[in-house]
């Protein structure tokens, strides 16, 4: 299963609570346009109809509402990951796809993209200052699609997938919040050879010494 602990605010407020949606759905548009920094929550109130006390009643503070758009901006990329990988033949190939798809996704996301490359003294400790929730969560995702390889055979069982996993999604991360003056990661035939040379090695059995 995918982990669930991403999904669980935001599961919360789209059962049955519209204008939560609603107000989520105005704030993508307003970060978009104007940034993090110059929105306020009365900018995503007046965007979402509502008033200024009944946003404050469904995010206490713009920095929750901050985390929240972001958070639903992950699940997005989670769902475009799995499509991406959804016809490579080994898990070498899965590795090396993903590897590219999750930089390229969330690189171009309007929001994310735009945010990292405008406001990144904003949006990176939104994603960062949380205890390291969100890229626990990202790891946890990684980390289960390598455990489904190793049940599938692909993987070896004596892979550390926690620990393979928390090394893929920290230069993942590393790539996003700093640009590589090495690497064009707009050259996606670069970036999959980064993963086929480093990334996919991590897969193999470690050898007894």
């Amino acid at each position: 299963m995918l982990e669930r602990a991403l999904f669980d605010a935001l599961e919360r407020a789209e059962e049955g609570d519209e204008i939560a949606l609603r107000l989520l759905d105005a704030a993508y548009e307003q970060f978009c346009r104007m940034g993090i920094r110059r929105s306020t929550m009365e900018d995503v109130a007046r965007r979402a109809g509502v008033s200024r006390i009944t946003a404050y009643r469904r995010f206490a503070t713009k920095d929750a509402l901050v985390e929240q758009v972001v958070r639903r901006e992950f699940r997005r990329y989670f769902d475009r990951f799995l499509l991406d990988i959804q016809h490579a033949e080994s898990a070498a190939d899965r590795v090396v796809l993903g590897f590219a798809s999750a930089l390229r996704a969330i690189r171009h996301n309007p929001l994310i993209g735009g945010l990292m490359t405008a406001e990144p003294d904003v949006l990176i400790p939104s994603m960062v200052s949380d205890g390291g929730n969100t890229l626990a969560t990202v790891q946890r995702f990684v980390a289960g699609q390598l455990r489904r390889e190793q049940h599938a055979g692909q993987v070896s069982a004596d892979v550390d997938v926690e620990l393979v996993a928390e090394l893929m999604t920290r230069v993942s991360a590393s790539f996003l919040v700093t640009p590589s003056h090495v690497i064009d990661l707009d050259d996606d035939e670069q970036v999959r050879e980064v993963a086929r040379r480093f990334l996919v090695p991590m897969l193999q059995p470690r050898r007894l010494v």
